[in-house]
């Protein structure tokens, strides 16, 4: 790849020589039934793995308990071990590195949606009817890795309501407050079941729970695990005062509230090592009502205890991606350098995230502001994305309304490759 475009050089992240700087970032798309990823799951991500490159996968609940949307993939049982490890062996079969992103919801869970759509057709007749050559190339790689009984069985979530957490049980949460309303990408009004404040004897098993999903991340043949500390789910309602309002050891003061996040950082770290490690963190996000007064402070004492402890690398939401930032469609205009407190401090490597285009990555890795640039929406929709970055080639437009629903195909392996393109143009 290209010397000169920053964001296209090699870089070494502890143990693992990357290609280039483009990182595929954490994306929940709703598509692993039952909470358990399928063959499906496997050809999106293989899609988008190449060699040296690295892909975090979308998160995954530690429990039963920890998934606040439907068809959110698990790292708990057996079962899903064994599922993610083909998922994991097709992405290594391509060279890339790949991280399991780990999280608990927390109080963030959806109550009363429904969903008028059945995805009931066999996955090789969605591969079949969509007929470019991405399809057909999937519909090969499929016959490889998974039996044709597999290929003709239904595939897709088939229910009248989402009723994510067991037997109907309240989420749990630092707080007994609830999150508020809120409006989804397609206009839906999302309304939250009341949350039950965990009890302070309570909270070690739930440290216990990350502990043990990331020790199967690494059973399953992940490289490494990311802990989700971000955008209000369990962890950031533990750190953020405007959720925490708890009177014992986990609340109050910023050390208070950061010990939750110190716990299962550091259960994790000893149980995989800090090397394979990541933390994903955004402190100026206010997603779920979840925000602080003080985010520099906060921000800097958990990066405080990171370094203590040796984690490999920091990944971090830019502020821009607040929720109210740019919703008449302009890009939000937010000056760079308000994460640069935090990449001075972390001695790992410094990853960043929030509505990065080429030109913006190529300027944060070229200035030193980071290591790495996660991108979510474009790669998404390219699965090709370094390679179109390094041809300096148009993008394929993300569409919004297929990031969360049940079909295997459609809005999730459908997106074509440039080369796909490049012959559809060459036969006109």
């Amino acid at each position: 790849m290209e010397a000169s475009t920053p964001l296209l050089t090699p870089y070494k992240m502890g143990q693992f020589d990357l290609a280039h700087r483009v990182v595929l970032a954490p994306l929940t798309r709703c598509r692993s039934y039952g909470n358990v990823p399928g063959p499906h799951n496997a050809a999106y991500y293989a899609q988008r793995a190449a060699r040296g490159e690295l892909l975090v996968a979308e998160a995954c609940a530690v429990s039963e308990t920890a998934r606040g949307y439907p068809d959110v993939p698990g790292i708990w049982s057996a079962e899903q071990v064994e599922a993610w490890r083909h998922v994991v062996d097709a992405v290594h079969a391509k060279g890339a590195v790949f991280f399991c992103q780990i999280w608990h919801t927390g109080r963030v869970s959806p109550t009363g949606r429904t969903t008028k759509m059945e995805v009931t057709t066999p996955l090789l007749l969605k591969l079949v009817m969509k007929s470019s050559p991405n399809q057909l190339s999937i519909f090969s790689y499929l016959l490889g890795i998974c039996s044709l009984d597999t290929l003709l069985s239904p595939v897709g979530r088939k229910m009248d309501a989402i009723s994510p957490l067991p037997n109907g049980q309240a989420p749990i949460s630092s707080t007994d407050k609830q999150v508020t309303p809120q409006v989804s990408h397609d206009g839906q009004v999302l309304e939250f079941a009341p949350p039950r404040r965990l009890k302070t004897e309570e909270i070690p098993n739930i440290v216990d729970d990350f502990r043990i999903a990331a020790r199967n991340a690494i059973e399953a043949g992940f490289d490494g695990v990311e802990i989700h500390g971000a955008n209000g789910y369990l962890i950031d309602q533990f750190m953020k005062d405007s959720v925490n309002d708890r009177t014992d050891a986990y609340g109050g003061g910023i050390e208070n509230r950061c010990r939750f996040a110190a716990e299962v950082i550091t259960a994790v770290a000893d149980e995989i090592g800090a090397h394979r490690l990541g933390v994903r963190l955004s402190p100026f996000a206010d997603y779920m009502d979840c925000h602080d007064s003080d985010p520099k402070a906060l921000t800097l004492r958990v990066i405080g205890l990171m370094n203590d402890l040796g984690v490999l690398y920091c990944h971090m939401i830019e502020p821009r991606m607040c929720v109210g930032a740019g919703e008449d469609g302009s890009k939000p205009v937010i000056a760079h350098g308000r994460l640069l407190p935090f990449r001075k401090a972390f001695r790992g490597t410094f990853m960043v995230n929030g509505g990065y285009d080429r030109e913006e990555g190529d300027k944060a890795v070229a200035d030193g502001y980071a290591d790495l640039v996660a991108y979510g929406r474009l790669f998404l929709a390219n699965p090709d994305l370094p390679e179109r970055f390094r041809r300096k080639a148009g993008l394929n437009k993300y569409d919004r309304s297929t990031f969360y629903t049940s079909d295997p195909v459609v809005g999730y392996t459908d997106y074509p490759f440039l080369d796909d393109q490049n012959s559809e143009l060459a036969t006109r």
